[in-house]
């Protein structure tokens, strides 16, 4: 038993002594970005053409946490999609049916865990960057409706108040949620964990729950 332990604790040793001694001529920091352009380039080839357009140097780094209707969504050029991003497109739900679609433009970033999702439209403009895990939906289930509220709300037929627009070089802050129905004009900066409702003049900062303008920039 004593020797079989020596055995095994010795093939760890000489393990960990060859990827030690690799570090030095492979060192993670190069790897690391080696093997993330490498895995993008590779996932992006593959997923892309389920898009209706995907733009030139745009990629999607690894895995989308769900993709549907892909043939109602443009990607711009240059666009970066994160991890774990949820893009949904839906053309039909219990019965009803949808003319959906989410439009990219060129240039945006939409941070890691984003949930996008569209019975409607979905547009946004150029330099366009996201933080984390943010919500942008031009749809709910159901209506504040009493008689509604005794359906299992994954039953409630899907509603939506209009489309959404997001103009260019717009900041949306990790956790934020663009609501159905809203215009966000040029330049404007959403804080974190901000809930839109409302449309949002250009140039200004807005930050709460609903958001709320705490700044104008012009």
């Amino acid at each position: 038993m004593a020797l079989m332990k020596f055995f095994f604790e010795t093939i760890r040793f000489c393990i960990r002594g060859f990827v030690y001694a690799l570090s030095f001529l492979f060192p993670y920091s190069r790897m690391s970005l080696f093997w993330r352009r490498i895995t993008v380039f590779l996932y992006t080839s593959w997923i892309a053409r389920d898009f209706k357009h995907f733009g030139k140097n745009s990629g999607v780094i690894p895995f989308f946490s769900l993709l549907q209707g892909g043939q109602y969504i443009s990607i711009g050029n240059r666009c970066t999609i994160g991890a774990g991003v949820e893009l949904t497109a839906w053309d039909s739900y219990q019965g009803q049916k949808f003319c959906p679609e989410i439009v990219f433009g060129d240039n945006c970033s939409i941070g890691e865990g984003a949930h996008i999702t569209a019975v409607t439209s979905i547009r946004l403009g150029n330099n366009v960057l996201t933080g984390k895990r943010i919500l942008i939906t031009d749809n709910s289930h159901g209506v504040l409706e009493e008689g509604m509220l005794d359906v299992p709300p994954i039953l409630r037929p899907l509603n939506s108040k209009g489309g959404i627009t997001i103009e260019d070089n717009v900041w949306i802050g990790e956790k934020a949620s663009i609501m159905p129905g809203v215009h966000i004009g040029k330049g404007v900066i959403i804080a974190c964990n901000a809930v839109v409702t409302k449309d949002i003049p250009p140039y200004c900062v807005v930050a709460g729950v609903p958001a709320k303008i705490v700044k104008k920039l012009r």
